[in-house]
């Protein structure tokens, strides 16, 4: 879908090109945005945003914008005609490969660009991230010397995922107070297929899909692509408010209810036992199906007690689906992932499965495996040291930067801080330039209600976060003291 009207989603594209392509500011941005011409973001005949408009969503003079626009008309890319503003010129489609009008747009896309993407000299505080932990390796080695060549015997093929690795999903969500049976798993490659499968059997064109207000980014692209309609519902400390809930089922008849009761991303609050049940009886009254994504569920065995998943809280009655991870315990490069749904439902989401891929990696579904019986062990270390860097970076926050708010998060990674009178992608835009990046409000809640937040992690070593803090606080003392960069461009 072309968006290219709309000055912050082409900011938003462009923003990160700009600390890496050479020259002056204007210079910049004009490679920038050519970058993107002739593509499913500018393609021909789209219309630029006007020059104050993108000026003010990238925190630059609307003087650079003019220039930058001047040197695209220089090029031959874009042309300017009184009343119909500035679009991209039929020339520029020459010498583009078809292969670069597939790219997906969406509130997240940009986010999945900056993985895509590559290290730079940036801190890229977009994602939360950790290696993987220690004894992976050593796990690794035994595997390949004691299971692989049993596992090389088999075609391969599971689509409901390794027996083995069934077995001891169930009894991990026998552990967490949620008996389960091996049938009623299927194994997918991460969180994210999960949700994605679960998303191509319950939405259809316009179908409502109610989300919590805000909620992880990736879901706006998933339901969007599927025809959904969001509706958002606020959180309070306990988790998302049932008064409101109930508003949005009698109003909108939704399809699906998404919620992330343990450690909500972004906000880190843990969804009350109390909280979970009420969710669940009120879901199954108005006939909702209920998908609860517990991806974020590595929590320091000094904080508070984990309440079981939300579906051991459900009437029978109810069609409540789980979905789990390894991916943000063990190594964001494990992605296993699974889903646990009544057995009905477990066998239709395996056909959804087997015509996705036929079945996820097989040695990497055995080496988890090997890992789950022992998953809180193996991740104690990482959630207290989580606690840590949680404390550190609220510390170096409140040091450098003492007007920004946040509550502390019960666990996840991040911290969901408020900028006082402040839109957060105006302040990306300037913290971008001073080489770090975050991700503001609007990516999290497309409504507006939280475009004075930033989602900040806390996934880093002291020295990172020290630094990253620093560039943070650079950026705000500039756009507090002077508004937007009144960058003049250079005379050619």
């Amino acid at each position: 879908m072309d968006r290219s009207g709309d000055p912050a989603a082409l900011a938003s594209l462009i923003g990160h090109q700009l600390t890496e392509h050479s020259g002056g500011l204007y210079r910049r941005l004009a490679d920038a945005i050519g970058a993107l011409i002739g593509s499913a973001e500018l393609p021909v005949g789209a219309r630029l945003p006007a020059e104050r408009p993108l000026a003010e969503a990238l925190a630059i003079s609307r003087s650079t914008v003019v220039a930058a626009y001047d040197e695209l008309r220089a090029r031959g890319l874009v042309e300017s005609r009184r009343g119909s503003g500035t679009t991209v010129a039929p020339a520029a489609s020459k010498g583009r490969s078809r292969a670069d009008k597939r790219m997906p747009t969406g509130y997240g896309e940009s986010l999945f660009h900056r993985i895509a993407h590559g290290p730079s000299e940036v801190i890229a505080m977009t994602y939360a991230v950790d290696p993987g932990i220690p004894e992976l390796a050593a796990e690794v080695e035994d595997l390949a010397r004691t299971e692989l060549p049993l596992l090389l015997q088999g075609v391969g093929y599971h689509p409901r995922g390794l027996q083995v690795l069934r077995e001891r999903i169930a009894d991990h969500f026998a552990e967490s107070g949620l008996p389960t049976t091996p049938d009623e798993i299927v194994v997918t490659s991460g969180a994210h297929q999960a949700i994605a499968l679960v998303t191509q059997m319950y939405l259809r064109t316009g179908a409502a899909v109610v989300i919590e207000q805000p909620s992880w980014p990736g879901c706006f692209d998933l339901f969007g692509a599927a025809g959904g309609r969001v509706v958002g519902v606020p959180l309070d400390d306990a988790g998302v408010r049932p008064d409101l809930l109930a508003v949005a089922f009698r109003e909108h008849q939704p399809a699906m209810l998404f919620v992330m009761p343990t450690f909500h991303n972004p906000t880190g609050r843990l969804m009350s036992s109390a909280r979970r049940r009420q969710v669940a009886e009120l879901a199954a009254r108005h006939g909702v199906v209920v998908v609860e994504d517990n991806a974020y569920s590595a929590w320091d065995p000094a904080g508070p007690d984990v309440p079981a998943p939300l579906a051991a809280y459900a009437p029978k009655d109810a069609e409540v689906l789980t979905i789990g991870s390894v991916s943000k315990a063990v190594w964001g490069g494990l992605r296993i992932g699974w889903i646990r749904a009544p057995r009905p439902l477990a066998e239709r989401l395996a056909r959804h499965k087997a015509l996705a891929d036929l079945g996820s990696p097989v040695i990497e579904q055995a080496l988890t495996a090997r890992l789950l019986p022992r998953l809180t062990e193996l991740t104690a270390a990482r959630a207290t040291m989580a606690t840590v860097r949680k404390q550190l970076m609220g510390q170096l926050l409140t040091k450098r930067l003492p007007e920004w708010v946040w509550e502390e998060p019960v666990g996840g990674s991040a911290l969901w801080i408020r900028l006082p009178d402040t839109d957060a992608r105006i302040f990306a835009q300037v913290a971008l330039r001073h080489g770090v990046e975050v991700v503001a409000g609007r990516a999290m809640d497309p409504t507006g209600e939280h475009d004075d937040h930033l989602r900040v992690p806390f996934s880093y070593s002291a020295e990172v976060m020290s630094e990253a803090v620093d560039r943070l606080a650079s950026a705000w003392r500039e756009l507090r003291r002077h508004g937007p960069a009144d960058v003049v461009p250079e005379i050619v």
